[in-house]
């Protein structure tokens, strides 16, 4: 089918009291799983390609793009392509002609006044291309003389009323809040500040967006979403499944040599978190 929109995918997860699931790829075995997991459970998703992932790839973002593109304009499921975490402009000015319909910006870890400063000239740009576009906002440092807390770092928590002005100023289309995750954890043990989501929920008119969501466990997603969480973004744990699945098989057929012996039960592996994930999402 067409390739969907992630504005499209999320807008309509807020419309229904739902959360869209965006997963971060980072190989063609990572873009098929994920498409195929979201096939398994008849649900849209979001294909993520983050700064980090393009770095990997020896700075060029256009053959996993296309790839991701071409994959999910076969899909049986609504796919969009959003780019990730992105702090260089010259990146950001790529994504229209790569097929992205959204960014999520990242000056997350700039000082409150530069964040936004840097946030609002690019959500200019991208809005001028058609773009959607997604900030974060995390700070509980930078008061009393120190220095501004990453919105990825442990303990980082989003201030409400900091929130509502921060969108109102940047013109984002969505915002990315920290209530309790980190990125990269390998353990499901986080929990969520519920009583700080409810008050973000309350005071914001646009999409909450929850990154870090490979650390939480099943009934902390779907508290999430009943929360008010409508994209919830996960990478780690997809790379936790395929890992561990070529270790074992590996482990079990040392005499393996063909790349697609494992590469098959990694990816069969990432499938199945990614049906997991939605199933937790839409969990009552």
């Amino acid at each position: 089918m067409p390739l969907s929109t992630t504005g499209e995918l999320v807008g309509r997860a807020t419309a229904n009291r739902s959360a869209v699931a965006a997963f971060n790829i980072i190989t063609l075995e990572h873009v098929e799983a994920v498409i195929a997991g979201a096939e398994s459970v008849d649900a849209p998703v979001v294909l993520q390609v983050s700064e980090n992932a393009v770095t990997f790839r020896h700075g060029r973002l256009l053959p996993l793009a296309r790839a991701a593109v071409a994959a999910a304009e076969r899909a049986a499921v609504p796919v969009a392509l959003h780019l990730d975490h992105v702090r260089s402009n010259a990146l950001l000015r790529q994504a229209p002609d790569a097929g992205f319909s959204s960014v999520m910006y990242d000056a997350s870890w700039l000082p409150y006044a530069d964040n936004l400063a840097a946030t609002r000239a690019a959500a200019d740009w991208a809005h001028a291309q058609g773009l959607w576009v997604e900030a974060e906002l995390g700070e509980i440092g930078g008061k009393s003389g120190r220095p501004a807390l990453d919105a990825h770092a442990p303990g980082a928590r989003t201030d409400p009323d900091q929130a509502r002005a921060f969108v109102a100023e940047s013109g984002v289309d969505a915002l990315a809040v920290a209530i309790g995750t980190t990125h990269a954890m390998t353990t499901r043990s986080a929990t969520l500040d519920h009583v700080l989501l409810k008050r973000l929920s309350a005071a914001l008119d646009v999409p909450l967006v929850l990154h870090g969501s490979s650390g939480l466990p099943d009934g902390e997603l779907a508290a999430a979403v009943t929360g008010g969480i409508a994209k919830v973004n996960v990478g780690t744990a997809l790379n936790i499944a395929m890992t561990g699945a070529i270790r074992e098989f590996l482990t079990a057929h040392p005499e393996a040599v063909d790349s697609r012996s494992y590469l098959t039960v990694g990816r069969e592996a990432m499938a199945r978190t990614v049906a997991a994930v939605i199933g937790a999402l839409a969990a009552p």
